[in-house]
């Protein structure tokens, strides 16, 4: 019995090491499982243009994906990241199966719910949106990030960095905005286009143009 005592320790440290290895995995959001760096962006001509608009209360983005054409794509996961007003981070995840050229839209709930009933989370001003393709092998092949600005009562609304403002002082105090980047372009939206894919949007609740 003395001499299998350390291999029985061996055994168990082990399942131990696993355990603990498979917990953070299962508890891990999906951006802590997928290593970005090793994933190409997703070609300047080929970036959807996209936008999060928020609704009345602010509880909810509605993530608006536009004419999706990503040569040798046939799904994507859309992870949105936010902080609470208390600091802690949340996210939602999803994976679409799309046709070329197709417009898919979400709502994403800042909250959660549980049979029919809706929790908010309160005080969420910033976050992260980030779309990664996969071909029909599931095997990534691009992506896209912005952070967005969700805000409300302002005169201008800004990017997260500042690097982008809008007069937004026509707006009633309660219009939500949310300022992100679009990937692609579009008339009206985006920036210049000498900014390609790389420009701001201002997104209302009250569906009122800013740019």
């Amino acid at each position: 019995m003395k001499k299998a005592l350390p291999i029985i320790l061996v055994v168990v440290g082990l399942l131990v090491v696993g355990g603990v290895f498979a917990l953070r995995s299962f508890f891990s959001g999906p951006s802590e499982l997928v290593e970005d760096q090793n994933i190409p962006d997703v070609p300047v001509e080929q970036r959807p243009f996209t936008s999060m608009t928020p609704s009345e209360d602010g509880h909810w983005l509605k993530l608006r994906i536009e004419s999706v054409n990503v040569k040798g794509s046939a799904s994507f996961d859309y992870e949105l990241l936010y902080t609470r007003g208390d600091g802690l981070q949340q996210g939602v995840p999803g994976n679409i199966k799309y046709n070329s050229n197709e417009t898919i839209e979400r709502d994403l709930l800042l909250g959660s719910e549980s049979s029919g009933k809706f929790r908010y989370d309160e005080g969420v001003q910033e976050g992260m949106l980030t779309l990664r393709f996969r071909d029909e092998k599931g095997k990534l092949i691009g992506k896209l990030k912005t952070d967005f600005h969700l805000q409300t009562d302002v005169s201008e609304a800004t990017a997260v960095d500042g690097s982008a403002s809008f007069d937004v002082s026509d707006a009633d105090e309660a219009t939500w905005f949310v300022v992100m980047q679009t990937f692609g372009t579009k008339d009206g939206y985006g920036g210049p286009a000498s900014a390609q894919s790389d420009g701001y949007a201002v997104f209302s609740s009250d569906g009122e143009d800013y740019n």
